[in-house]
């Protein structure tokens, strides 16, 4: 089921932290911090501004970003975890 957001807003896959420490340790659930990075899997065709154009989005399909803690809704699709946020609420593009 492909889902394609609306206006302005980011469908992304989020990339799990590390489940082991620097030093081997391997860490249980409970004391993973939820993650903050994610790749971009679709977008919205952008906010429809007062002229009634669309304003284009910053970012595309297969970007790497970072977003905040809490920011977004969680939804399931085909058994993954995925975010919808909107783009304002992404912090930052990671290049490379």
């Amino acid at each position: 089921m492909p889902v394609k957001p609306l206006e302005d807003r980011v469908l992304v896959k989020p990339i799990e932290s590390e489940s082991k420490t620097a030093s081997g340790i391997f860490l249980p659930e409970s004391a993973k911090e939820r993650p903050v990075r994610g790749k971009v899997v679709s977008t919205g065709p952008g906010k429809r501004l007062d002229n009634g154009k669309r304003a284009q989005l910053s970012v595309k399909t297969g970007d790497t970003v970072v977003y905040g803690k809490y920011a977004g809704t969680e939804v399931e699709i085909k058994g993954d975890k995925h975010l919808i946020l909107r783009e304002t609420e992404l912090l930052g593009v990671i290049e490379g």
